[in-house]
């Protein structure tokens, strides 16, 4: 086994398959079989699952890939640090947004990106934050936004701060810019799935004040919770990013909630093995950028982050 093979074989898991790796590496698809062939023989065990819409890997090839990341990252640091020649940015980084700062961090990002580091290409994913969390602990991004409270936040770049809203249908009461707390038991609410520590907080403060919240639904689509709420159908406990074009577009209304305020911090996490990636690092410093940007001209509602 050597480092060529071990290039080889990360290429052909991260393209799921024999044919697809052979076209981003342009080698040919026998000698990467080839390759294979004799890692697997030289390691008693099998690696890869041919199948016909690719490959998977079996539990020996999955350990395989953990240490390979790691030993061909370790080999370009060592390089790059040997010949003194810092690495320019190339390369693919995939980053992962939540559904309601996507909107607008993307296209943003891609366009920055794109101006200052034009051989990064960004593979941009959307979801739901608890989801965003999961699949980066898991690490299938190598770069994630997502959602935490204040007091979770040490191990993570925070970005931003935002506040939580009662989300209310046109027409709907109440009428005021802000509403209690303690009123909130009153209306039924549409929230994301209890699958993230920001909405088990929310839920947590509210009982720690003793306010019942009347969680009607839980759905891991922001589209369809705003949806409900612009129908008539629900409430929602969100921030304003969420809803942003559709409060402007008057579809529906934010009514901050005070007494207490109720705060979260947007993070970037960072995939452990690809702390020393150029062009990883390139759109990590992009990132805060992008924020205060999108701040500062009103396009998002939020606040910095106070300097410690």
């Amino acid at each position: 086994m050597d480092f060529k093979k071990l290039k080889y074989f990360v290429g052909i898991a991260e393209a799921g398959g024999f044919t697809r790796a052979a076209e981003h590496m342009n080698v040919a698809q026998s000698a990467l079989s080839l390759h294979v062939r004799e890692m697997e023989d030289g390691l008693g065990t099998k690696l890869l699952v041919r199948e016909r819409s690719g490959v998977t890997l079996t539990p020996a090839g999955s350990r395989l890939l953990h240490h390979a990341r790691i030993i061909l990252n370790q080999v370009s640091i060592a390089e790059e640090e040997l010949t003194s020649k810092p690495k320019v940015p190339v390369g693919e980084v995939s980053i992962a947004l939540p559904s309601g700062p996507a909107r607008f961090m993307a296209p943003e990002l891609l366009n920055m990106a794109n101006e200052r580091f034009p051989k990064v290409s960004l593979k941009i994913v959307e979801g739901m934050s608890g989801s965003i969390e999961e699949m980066m602990l898991a690490g299938r991004f190598n770069l994630a936004v997502f959602y935490t409270m204040k007091d979770d936040c040490s191990h993570y770049d925070v970005l931003a701060e935002e506040e939580f809203c009662l989300i209310i249908p046109p027409g709907s009461p109440p009428f005021e810019n802000v509403v209690s707390l303690d009123q909130l038991s009153a209306y039924p609410l549409a929230v994301p799935m209890n699958v993230t520590n920001v909405q088990r907080a929310v839920t947590d403060i509210a009982k720690m004040h003793n306010v019942h919240l009347d969680v009607r639904y839980e759905i891991d689509s922001l589209s369809t919770i705003i949806d409900m709420v612009a129908d008539g159908k629900a409430h929602s406990i969100l921030t304003p990013s969420a809803v942003q074009r559709e409060t402007s577009l008057g579809l529906v209304r934010m009514a901050k909630i005070i007494n207490p305020s109720i705060s979260r911090s947007v993070i970037l996490a960072v995939n452990a093995r690809d702390e020393r990636s150029a062009e990883v690092a390139a759109i990590r410093g992009l990132l805060p950028k992008v924020v205060r940007q999108l701040i500062k001209e009103g396009r998002w509602q939020a606040r910095l982050p106070q300097s410690p």
